[in-house]
């Protein structure tokens, strides 16, 4: 019993887990040193907004970054659910790509090339202003989880 106490608690000792923003690491200032692409559209644009905030706690970019991350986003519509008796769909899924390349901004060394999705589920209502919306809606919901990810991903690699 004591033997099987004393290896489970050096199996413990020798845990690697660890919290993701650690002090230790160093973690807010490394990610406080990204800068992002410039985006190419309105959800692009959003993706971006809240990579911005996420990694430098609402400070915006830095003036001299020491990583540069290249974000392509791309975002797609599609329609499920038909209602047979009227021949219409009645929900629907927004999808929201991003495909990023980290790099230092130094030596233009790769250090990540990654690609993560996020999907937002909407129900389509009579009204097409009311559809419109929906959409908007599902995209910046897709677009911000988007961001959360690819945040959660930067930071992971950054601190090892």
């Amino acid at each position: 019993m004591l033997i099987g106490t004393a290896g489970l608690l050096g199996g413990l000792a020798s845990c690697q887990v660890r919290p993701l923003y650690s002090e230790a690491k160093g973690t807010r200032r490394l990610m406080a040193s990204i800068a992002f692409s410039d985006a190419t559209d309105r959800v692009g644009q959003v993706v971006r907004n809240r990579l911005i905030f996420l990694a430098a706690g609402g400070q915006g970019e830095p003036a001299h970054p020491e990583y540069i991350v290249n974000l392509n986003v791309s975002t797609s519509v599609s329609e499920v659910l038909p209602d047979q008796s009227t021949n219409t769909l009645s929900a629907g899924r927004v999808v929201v790509r991003g495909d990023y390349v980290l790099k230092k901004a130094k030596e233009g060394t790769v250090l990540r090339i990654a690609h993560r999705q996020s999907v937002a589920l909407l129900d389509f209502p009579g009204q097409e202003y009311a559809k419109l919306r929906a959409i908007r809606d599902g995209e910046n919901r897709a677009a911000n989880e988007l961001a959360e990810l690819i945040s959660a991903d930067l930071a992971a690699v950054l601190t090892r």
